[in-house]
């Protein structure tokens, strides 16, 4: 490979069988050029060679600081280039997996096109392949994967999707991880269809331990096997692992809830036991501390966790304190349904009746969405308005 790209101009081409013919991108030219008259800075090559922005050839050079000459680099670019990617793939590759310029082109790369393109994979679609598998595209069992995957899911289209979700489905051991987990999934009643365009792909990679420790809390939970919570759940608590299970449990514990609230809670909604430590206690302390709501209320409407507070809970608590302050808000709605209901919806039934009789209400509200309230200044306006 790299004998090709140091060919003098005029000598005769001799084809690789695995591989394509090559041409050379100007920039690559250029930024390769100027290693000779100034010292290799991995940043400047990153923006200059690969088209990343400043702020992503910062982040991205720290996985390939120890690069001191583009030449490895650039037989990569090259590569990449004469396999058929664009200028905009190229960048969208080494963004998202930076130690792709550190690879040997010919152990690795090369390697893996041959393998794809012996197995009948037209140059296209090992573009597909190498865009969305990143640094798994370069593992060795990546033709043994792709083989027992592509049979799985029954085309490469339908394989393209989990990768996508998943990209660690072609370097994970088939028969140690991926087939027992299959089986078990399988087993719970979940289709490989509703597999390849779900996150449920994830849990294929995980540790078999992990899932049989994600499905005995399940049970634990009382979780009916086949319902949409026992899928969530599934999925969650096979990610998270039984360690950040147990302490988000704890956490719930400290903030109040007992044994059957979380129970209550994590039936309707596991996910609720993936949220961040400061998600919980700050919707909790909202929830409670400004709304007026109760651990029992809140269990049973385990949603109201995982709402924005800045951009859903609090404009609109203000917005129905507002109306409730003007003798206008239905108390019998509750605090879930006001929360629940998509932005449209909310705005149909809760703002546009009312604009007419407070002006400045839909603004007042628009701008609490955006994180700057105008509730005080509204209340003078319409206090002074009525009072008029």
């Amino acid at each position: 490979m790299i004998s090709l790209l140091l060919r003098a101009p005029g000598s005769p081409y001799v084809p690789c069988p695995h591989f394509f013919p090559l041409f050379y991108p100007h920039r690559l030219l250029s930024a390769t050029k100027c290693v000779a008259t100034k010292p290799f800075a991995v940043e400047d090559y990153l923006v200059a060679t690969c088209g990343l922005t400043q702020a992503q050839a910062l982040k991205a050079s720290k996985h390939v600081s120890h690069l001191k000459d583009p030449s490895k680099a650039d037989a990569v670019v090259a590569f990449l280039s004469n396999l058929g990617l664009s200028s905009a793939e190229i960048t969208d590759v080494v963004t998202r997996d930076p130690k792709v310029l550190c690879s040997d082109v010919e152990r690795s790369l090369t390697a893996r096109v041959a393998e794809l393109t012996d197995l009948g994979f037209s140059r296209p679609e090992i573009v597909r392949l190498l865009i969305v598998g990143m640094n798994h595209f370069r593992h060795s069992s990546l033709r043994l994967n792709l083989e027992f995957w592509i049979s799985v899911f029954g085309s490469l289209d339908e394989l393209i999707r989990a990768l996508r979700i998943n990209a660690a489905l072609l370097s994970t051991r088939i028969e140690e991880v991926c087939k027992p987990n299959l089986e078990l999934l399988q087993e719970c009643g979940i289709n490989v269809s509703d597999i390849s365009n779900s996150f449920m792909s994830r849990v294929l990679t995980r540790d078999p331990k992990s899932l049989q420790e994600a499905l005995a809390r399940l049970h634990e939970f009382r979780i009916q096997p086949g319902s949409q919570p026992f899928f969530r759940g599934l999925y969650t608590f096979a990610i998270l692992g039984s360690g950040k299970i147990t302490k988000s449990i704890q956490l719930f514990e400290k903030l109040g809830w007992s044994k059957d609230h979380i129970v209550s809670a994590v039936k309707r909604d596991p996910t609720i036991l993936g949220f961040t430590e400061e998600r919980v206690r700050r919707n909790m302390e909202f929830l409670i501390r400004v709304v007026g709501l109760e651990v029992p209320y809140i269990a049973r409407r385990p949603a109201l966790i995982n709402y924005s507070i800045d951009r859903r809970l609090l404009p609109r608590n203000c917005l129905i304190n507002f109306l409730r302050a003007k003798g206008l808000f239905n108390d019998e709605a509750s605090f879930l349904s006001v929360a629940a209901i998509g932005d449209e919806k909310f705005r149909r039934r809760y703002v546009h009746p009312y604009e007419e009789d407070f002006p400045g209400l839909a603004a007042a509200f628009a701008s609490s969405c955006a994180g700057e309230h105008q509730w005080e200044r509204l209340y003078k306006m319409t206090g002074e308005n009525k009072e008029s």
